[in-house]
């Protein structure tokens, strides 16, 4: 149905009443407003966006090699999806233009923007994360320590071999800083995943199997880990901390455990 020639006026149906409903629009007055509004929304936005850049659990703070990698990667990814962005949204400009001087070429759109443009992307990121990606695994480095990772529902278990014997930490993972240490994580119940944000990437923690993961914390401190696997009701509290070592202290350390 029309209006009654206001042009601030829409007419809606009732569908289950079936009465005649007026409902006013204020369009100019609603456009003005959130006009003012914008530049306070996207402030507000971007605060709540950067606020979640720090923190123990923020892998935007890297404090190791590993875990910087990652961030370099996510950085190249994220050019390379906005020059995406960038690009397909000019052709789309171009193909609205109702007033061209020539006409557009239909092997520009199909040729190169549906096929050189992606591929090329795509084979850089690809490659790029290829090599970054053996970089990280470590295949060929020698850690100078190995340290069993077990998970259980709803706590983890670290155990090195030190001078006087084994020992064994529950959700405290001593390492010396300064030095790759080789991280065996399994589980003994249910999958969980080990995660220190701020020095690597995460790896699932799987019943009857063995996966390795490399770490190293450039400076000494004590960095938040976390399971990144949901694993039932005490998920939350699966928690743990890394806690990196001066070699004073990590000497110290392993002079206390031969005792």
């Amino acid at each position: 149905m029309s209006g009654d020639g206001d042009a601030g006026v829409g007419v809606a149906e009732d569908l289950l009443g079936m009465k005649r409903v007026e409902i006013r629009i204020a369009g100019p007055r609603l456009l003005a407003a959130a006009h003012r509004l914008a530049p306070a929304a996207i402030a507000a936005g971007l605060a709540a966006g950067l606020g979640g850049c720090a923190g123990p659990l923020s892998t935007l703070d890297p404090a190791g090699p590993a875990a910087r990698s990652i961030s370099v990667l996510m950085l190249v990814l994220l050019v390379l999806a906005a020059l995406s962005f960038v690009v397909i949204f000019g052709l789309f400009l171009l193909a609205l233009r109702r007033r061209r001087s020539r006409a557009v070429s239909q092997r520009l759109f199909l040729v190169g923007g549906g096929l050189v443009f992606p591929l090329v992307l795509l084979s850089v990121a690809t490659i790029y994360g290829v090599v970054l990606g053996e970089r990280i695994i470590g295949a060929r480095e020698r850690p100078a320590l190995s340290i069993e990772a077990r998970a259980e529902r709803w706590h983890w278990q670290f155990t090195r071999e030190g001078q006087g014997g084994s020992v064994t930490r529950r959700d405290i993972l001593d390492v010396p800083a300064g030095r790759t240490v080789e991280i065996v994580v399994t589980s003994a119940d249910v999958i969980h995943s080990f995660w220190v944000p701020r020095l690597a990437g995460k790896i699932d923690a799987i019943p009857g199997m063995r996966n390795r993961i490399l770490i190293r914390a450039d400076v000494p401190g004590r960095y938040g880990g976390v399971c990144a696997e949901f694993c039932g009701t005490g998920h939350a509290e699966m928690g743990f901390t890394l806690v990196a070592h001066d070699p004073e202290a990590w000497a110290d350390l392993e002079r206390g455990a031969a005792r």
